[in-house]
């Protein structure tokens, strides 16, 4: 995988580019083979990517690579312990050590064995760099062909990929045919089995999801679940995913009357279900569909094992006369297997829709007929992709907004079509718009093979992890945050179909979820070969793997570990005994990102301390552990600490202040507040997240002049919190502020400040559940040129909207609900030229008299809902689906 080959050596090439390594270069007597290393990886990266494009036709160059790969990590390795280094030096600086003992990171006087062991590391890699670097003149290799950067300033519009599911093109008769299935009841049978065959990316999947989400069928079906099988078609894991869908379900929609007690033990406590045996998941199964009319689609199922579907059809056949179990295979023998109606054959879609699809895709509105030719060769190109709607899609995603007819003929005439296409084959059309990415989209989708498929990715923890393996590239303009790269990279992927199924968060503006399409995720797969592998008891993992997601525990996966030496990624999928985390601590000293989210450990092992290459470190959902250990403050590399829902956790280390290098910190603590002297990090940080905290009554003790680079901040549910004690003026980078249920924050703790003159940055703020809120604070006055977004909902004695509301001239979008004290709107908000939506619900008197009194006032907005009632507040301050568009999140 040549990609992250080049991608190592750009890393490589920054650190020795770095003023760190001018220092110490001299200090400790390694300049020449720094500066010879640098000349070498300079010389490989300029022919990296045409060795990628040949590699598949020689194998003596794909061993090459494979060296050289190997190589340059352990040079990125050794210069990251250099990195280290000066971040301790920096942590010294900061807690008062004296200089002399600063400066023998340096100097002479530092440890002679340290030196020579650095020194000699450093001339073992340029050894081996130049040995390979010799190699490569056998191979006739051109230079040069280096992608492209992602233009930073030059965003793509990429609405077109935000289509609204239910707006799915061509495929209204088979929904109807597939909904007539399951109204169908069989008098000879409880539970009918419904194929839905066809070939990968056809679009079952999405036609499962139609009927799954009509109201019809949400009406007709007592209880609905969506498993996701895939190949392993192991019983006892699918019991655990149809329980936990049930249950995601009945929590969902709060129907519990009914339920059995055992069932309500687990609506209580979810991890239950991990530790049952199989006599007693098959017994929970049993009780959950006995006489319930439900609906069950296995989506993806690739079995050809009849015994192993009949010991889980044995299971569901308690339910209710009417009850459907909708399959969707790629397999037309696993129907046969499975189904006890006929198979549904789900054909192409016709040509006329596909190009309608590609159309709708490939142009920006409005702008097709101005392009006649391009149009004609998309016709041409739609022929090619023989009905498939994922293949239109992505190559429609591919050739979106250009115009050059040279980049359309190369689609269509590339040879990749003429290939011999086997059953299970990747699309070409997905090979295809692979191949057009820059290389640093490559390899940061090639990353995303490590997660299991069907996983539901967030952009706020992909973002995190990609910069763990520091694979963003830093951003042309020098104002702008690495996580601004990266959001822009997601979104890049999901123009190009990489990514689907948009889930925006409404209570969370910076938050939204997407998933990978099985076909996508076996390209993932197919192109991180030997870089990246899910982890199985049946697992036969590749010496060179680096990056790890364990979906199982058992002695048979830590056998498979002990082979390995150079991972950088664990993701614990489910729980793992601590033996096992002792022992990936001690192996893979070179870890980037260790994921235990969900854990159950008691305490974390002191050894944590020792990985000083360490970026991320996730402990969320984990609510046993009651302290972290002190070693984990030598974590000066750590970017990324996710400690939410922690309920028991006590209190942060003191010595966290260490973790200089932290940008994104989420934590639930028994504490009553956090001290400044306990989290110096914060200046760094650029997300904070204190949730679910309890005792909580103030957020920080004597911050004067911290907290300047935060982005983003979250407080949510701290019933006790009387004070943020923050000073406000000293936020100048934060861009946006959620404070939700908080029942004694009045947010007047700041209204003494010298606020005059204030210049803020927030652009989006959202006020949920303050009874105590009376007034808004002065200080917004601070972002009247920035706020852009304000949603206040369920503060009962907030009285009145303030005066200056007027001025904040960039508003364009303002939600008030449940807030029925307010009974007018100030004077002066046709000043609002910028505002475009406004919604009121909730509020009698005040929706009462903007349709009366004050009509004046909104009448240039042009979306307006007046409510008297709001529903949920929650629901309420969501936009409509249509009105979505994620190229706004920052």
């Amino acid at each position: 995988m040549a990609e992250i080959g080049y991608g190592v050596a750009v890393k490589v090439l920054e650190l020795l580019g770095s003023v760190t390594y001018e220092e110490l270069s001299s200090a400790w007597g390694v300049r020449s083979d720094l500066t010879r290393l640098e000349g070498t990886v300079k010389a490989i990266k300029a022919v990296l990517l045409d060795a990628e494009e040949k590699q598949a036709s020689d194998h003596r160059l794909s061993f090459w690579l494979g060296k050289l790969k190997d190589v340059l990590k352990d040079a990125e390795n050794v210069l990251d312990e250099f990195q280290y280094i000066v971040l301790q030096k920096e942590v010294m600086k900061r807690n008062g050590s004296t200089s002399k003992k600063v400066s023998n990171f340096f100097s002479s006087s530092n440890p002679l064995a340290v030196r020579f062991e650095m020194a000699h590391k450093i001339k073992g890699i340029r050894k081996r760099v130049d040995e390979i670097a010799a190699e490569k003149d056998n191979f006739n290799l051109a230079q040069g062909l280096e992608g492209r950067k992602l233009n930073m300033q030059e965003r793509r519009d990429m609405t077109h990929s935000f289509v609204n599911p239910s707006n799915v093109i061509g495929r209204g008769y088979d929904k109807e045919k597939i909904m007539d299935l399951l109204m169908q009841l069989d008098a000879s049978r409880n539970v009918s089995v419904i194929p839905i065959v066809g070939i990968g990316g056809l679009g079952k999947t999405t036609l499962a999801k139609l009927s799954f989400d009509d109201e019809q069928v949400v009406s007709h079906f007592q209880l609905r679940m969506w498993v996701c099988v895939y190949e392993d078609f192991n019983v006892t894991r699918l019991i655990k995913k149809i329980l936990k869908s049930a249950i995601y379900r009945i929590d969902k929609d709060s129907v519990v009357d009914g339920l059995p007690n055992s069932l309500k033990e687990l609506l209580k406590d979810k991890k239950i279900l991990e530790n049952l045996g199989v006599d007693e998941l098959q017994c929970r199964l049993r009780e959950l569909l006995k006489d319930k009319k439900f609906l069950l689609v296995l989506d993806d199922v690739w079995n050809g094992d009849r015994s192993k579907w009949n010991q889980l059809e044995e299971l569901l056949i308690g339910g209710s006369n009417g009850s459907k179990i909708l399959v969707t295979t790629r397999n037309s023998s696993v129907a046969t297997i499975m189904g006890t109606t006929a198979t549904y054959n789900l054909r192409g879609l016709p040509q006329e829709d596909c190009e309608f699809l590609f159309e709708k895709l490939a142009f920006k509105e409005g702008q097709k007929n101005q392009y006649p030719n391009l149009l004609n060769i998309g016709r041409e190109i739609v022929k090619k992709c023989k009905g498939v709607p994922l293949a239109v899609s992505t190559l429609a995603g591919l050739l979106y907004s250009k115009v050059d007819e040279h980049e359309w003929k190369s689609i269509r005439d590339n040879e990749i079509w003429n290939l011999e296409q086997k059953e299970g084959d990747i699309l070409p059309a997905l090979k295809l718009s692979y191949d057009q990415l820059p290389f640093h989209l490559k390899q940061c989708f090639a990353y995303c093979s490590v997660f299991p498929k069907d996983f539901e990715f967030d952009n706020l923890q992909l973002i995190q992890f990609w910069m763990a393996h520091g694979i963003l590239q830093s951003p042309a303009n020098e104002s702008q945050e690495l996580e601004y790269v990266g959001d822009l990279y997601i979104k890049e992927l999901l123009s190009r179909s990489f990514f689907q199924d948009v889930d925006q968060d409404e209570l969370l503006p910076f938050y939204y979820t997407f998933k990978m399409h099985d076909l996508v995720h076996d390209l993932a797969l197919s192109i991180a070969k030997g870089e990246c592998s899910v982890v199985t008891k049946k697992s036969t993992l590749a010496a060179e793997v680096c990056h790890l997601s364990i979906l199982e525990n058992g002695q048979e996966v830590t056998t498979q570990l002990e082979k390995l030496s150079k991972v950088q990624t664990i993701i614990f999928q489910t729980e793992q005994p601590m033996s096992l985390l002792e022992a990936c601590i001690s192996r893979f000293k070179y870890l980037r990102l260790l994921d235990l989210s969900n854990s159950s450990f008691e305490v974390l092992p002191n050894s944590i301390g020792s990985l000083k290459h360490l970026r991320f470190l996730n402990l969320e959902g984990n609510d046993i552990i009651k302290q972290l250990p002190d070693s984990i403050c030598k974590l000066h590399s750590l970017q990324t600490l996710r400690l939410g829902d922690c309920s028991n956790l006590e209190r942060l280390p003191k010595g966290i202040r260490d973790i200089i290098s932290l940008r994104f910190l989420w934590v639930t603590t028994k504490h009553t507040c956090l001290s400044e002297k306990a989290v110096g990090c914060l200046d760094s940080l650029r997300l904070l997240s204190i949730s679910n905290c309890e005792n909580l009554k103030c957020l920080f003790e004597r911050m004067e002049g911290r907290l300047t680079n935060l982005r983003t901040l979250l407080v949510n549910e701290c019933p006790s919190l009387t004070s943020l004690s923050l000073s406000i003026k000293h936020l100048t980078a934060l861009e946006t502020l959620i404070i939700m249920e908080c029942e004694e924050l009045s947010l007047m703790e700041m209204e003494g400040e010298d606020n005059q003159d204030l210049k803020l940055s927030l652009q989006k703020l959202m006020i949920v559940d303050l009874p105590k809120l009376e007034v808004l604070p002065q200080w917004l006055q601070g972002s009247a040129n920035t706020l852009q977004s304000l949603a206040i909902a369920n503060c009962e004695n907030l009285k009145a909207l303030p005066e200056w509301l007027p001025r904040l001239k960039s508003l364009h979008t303002f939600r008030i609900v449940d807030c029925p004290k307010l009974s007018s709107l100030p004077e002066g908000m046709e000043a609002l030229t910028a505002l475009r939506q406004l919604k009121i619900g909730g509020c009698p008197d005040l929706s009462r008299k903007c349709r009366e009194e004050d009509s004046h006032k909104i009448a240039h907005v042009p979306k307006i809902e007046l409510e008297e009632d709001s529903g949920s507040s929650s629901s309420s301050l969501e936009l409509e689906e249509e009105e979505f568009d994620i190229s706004d999140i920052q």
